[in-house]
């Protein structure tokens, strides 16, 4: 198994083939959870996950990767505004290299800086309330990741063969 990498095309020749993609958006009382189709088509929101313990996450999401033949991780790196670490970025790159090891899957750190403001910005453009706005917010902003993930993974599919 591989560390997790930034790297778009190291994480695409990691795969055994393109199949599912599992985004999460890691945050200390929630992870936000969205699902990319098998042919990287497009990312769909599952669901905010309430963090418990880590042994209990890890098995919900032990349990979510394999009921839906997840091939790869893609996890939001909360950089800087200016691109650097920041005490929550190393967590975040902490729980990364654990998360792949535990469930030996290739991971993807993908940039999250706008994430968040993107997808609240949508919601209340869509005049959402407060209460739904914060129920939606985190898987929203996994598929907001994991979507910029899909367009760079399927520009590099396009240019090349994958191995």
């Amino acid at each position: 198994m591989t560390a997790p990498t930034t790297d778009p095309a190291h994480f695409a020749h990691s795969l055994p083939d393109r199949g599912r993609l599992l985004a999460l958006d890691i945050g200390t009382k929630t992870i936000g959870l969205a699902t990319a189709s098998a042919d990287w088509g497009f990312a769909t929101a599952q669901k905010t996950l309430a963090r418990t313990t880590p042994a209990k996450d890890l098995a919900a999401l032990k349990a979510m990767a394999a009921a839906d033949s997840i091939h790869g991780l893609v996890i939001g790196l909360p950089l800087s505004m200016d691109g650097s670490d920041s005490p929550r970025t190393q967590s975040v790159r902490a729980q990364a290299r654990n998360l792949a090891t535990a469930l030996a899957l290739p991971t993807l750190l993908w940039d999250e800086r706008w994430s968040t403001m993107a997808v609240e910005r949508h919601m209340l453009d869509a005049d959402l309330s407060r209460r739904k706005r914060e129920t939606l917010v985190d898987a929203l902003a996994a598929a907001h990741i994991l979507e910029g993930a899909l367009a760079r993974l399927r520009h590099l599919a396009a240019s090349g063969p994958w191995s």
